[in-house]
């Protein structure tokens, strides 16, 4: 697929009146999505679970492409957990190629709309091939100033938390803070999302009701969205997508307080 095609974004008639819509109103600075039942979705088709993994590689396509089009500043993939280790080799060694070809293949292009890509997880215990492409793509986007891809790549959010109390627990032992010191804000600049906002909202495919070891810290106060069980990471598409942030435009956000503040609205 071209992506000088996608960003033309010659859509759907009913993808283009959301469209219209959605830019109406403030969009969510960063969105965060688990893109969950690509195994499933091959399955029901009798085809090898691999077989779902490379149509869900189609729709990330589009939906960077859509996130890019209307001003999403942040968008961050879960697309391999610490847990994921435990699945078929097989199917391991299958997902690892299907980065190795994703980001030799479209790096180009997406550096070229100014997209950067930026990593969370521990690139080093990505096999060789996989952790060098993925050290390539963030070297050669790093001073692009649009949208900003975060790969969720061997990351576990409970993990993530533990390192970044051990490396404050190691700076209050050398003397460097106090305890006094350590409030959210300290805490978050120890995560490996640093200098990234929390996410505004967070979609999950598939119909599962739950974070999986996601961005536990980060999304204290996200956006929930959860599709139906049926429309798994394969079938979302930019419609979907654009109605999922329809719905989170008309939401309220509280965050703990009593006046309203409406999604989006800073």
């Amino acid at each position: 697929m071209n992506w000088k095609n996608i960003f033309k974004y010659k859509k759907s008639r009913n993808a283009e009146s959301l469209l219209e819509t959605v830019l109406a109103r403030p969009v969510p600075r960063h969105i965060s999505i688990i893109m969950d039942g690509n195994g499933r979705w091959a399955e029901k088709r009798n085809l090898p679970r691999v077989a779902g993994h490379k149509q869900g590689v189609e729709v990330l396509r589009d939906i960077i492409s859509t996130s890019s089009q209307i001003g999403i500043a942040h968008l961050t993939l879960y697309a391999f957990s610490t847990e994921n280790w435990k699945r078929p080799e097989s199917e391991v060694r299958a997902l690892m190629s299907l980065l190795v070809e994703f980001l030799q293949k479209e790096i180009n292009e997406l550096h070229n709309n100014k997209v950067k890509i930026y990593m969370l997880g521990d690139i080093n215990g990505l096999p060789q091939e996989a952790a060098r492409e993925v050290e390539k793509a963030m070297n050669l986007t790093a001073a692009n100033k649009g949208l900003q891809v975060n790969i969720a790549l061997n990351y576990g959010s409970r993990m993530e938390i533990i390192k970044a109390a051990r490396k404050i627990a190691r700076e209050v032992s050398q003397g460097k803070l106090s305890l006094d010191d350590i409030t959210e804000e300290l805490f978050s600049e120890f995560l490996e999302t640093r200098g990234i906002p929390d996410p505004d909202l967070m979609i999950r495919t598939s119909g599962e009701y739950r974070l999986s070891n996601f961005l536990l810290y980060q999304s204290a106060y996200t956006e929930l969205i959860f599709t139906d069980k049926q429309v798994f990471w394969p079938d979302f598409n930019r419609e979907r997508y654009l109605e999922a942030i329809y719905e989170y435009q008309n939401r309220k956000r509280r965050f703990g307080g009593i006046d309203d503040v409406q999604a989006g609205v800073e």
